[in-house]
């Protein structure tokens, strides 16, 4: 189940329990008070403390739910599940943090080492070297 525990800085750590393979895998996550995703979770929280002493009533002639199927669902609850690309996710950040080479990958996917940048280049290096060789064929073609 969620939990949260607000911190002196503003934050808010909510701690998720997910269903992944027949494991139970928790994920906890550090916002800022202030943001919609720890609004929303604080809301979510008061609606269950508000609503569990409600689901027992104590006054005689209410009728109550049957004893060991309402204990049973209220045990055996159902786990949100995770897929194998959200675990595979959660793992890559847990370990970049583990080894602390978070900083070392944006400076290096930033610059000029980047993937995606020396992708671009060679793009553009190929568009290039395409249009001076049409440029050429076609001088060739006017007589």
């Amino acid at each position: 189940k969620p939990q949260e525990k607000p911190k002196d800085s503003g934050k808010v750590t909510i701690t998720k329990t997910f269903d992944f393979a027949g494991e139970e895998v928790k994920v906890t996550k550090e916002v800022d008070s202030n943001s919609k995703e720890a609004k929303s979770f604080l809301k979510q929280q008061e609606k269950l403390q508000s609503a569990a002493p409600a689901s027992l009533p104590t006054v005689s002639g209410v009728k109550r739910p049957s004893g060991m199927s309402s204990l049973l669902g209220k045990i055996g609850a159902k786990k949100q599940k995770m897929s194998t690309l959200e675990k595979s996710k959660l793992d890559w950040e847990n370990f970049k943090e583990e080894e602390g080479i978070v900083e070392e990958l944006a400076i290096h996917n930033r610059g000029k080492d980047g993937y995606i940048e020396r992708k671009a280049f060679l793009e553009r290096v190929d568009h290039r070297q395409f249009e001076i060789e049409r440029d050429i064929r076609l001088s060739r073609m006017k007589p």
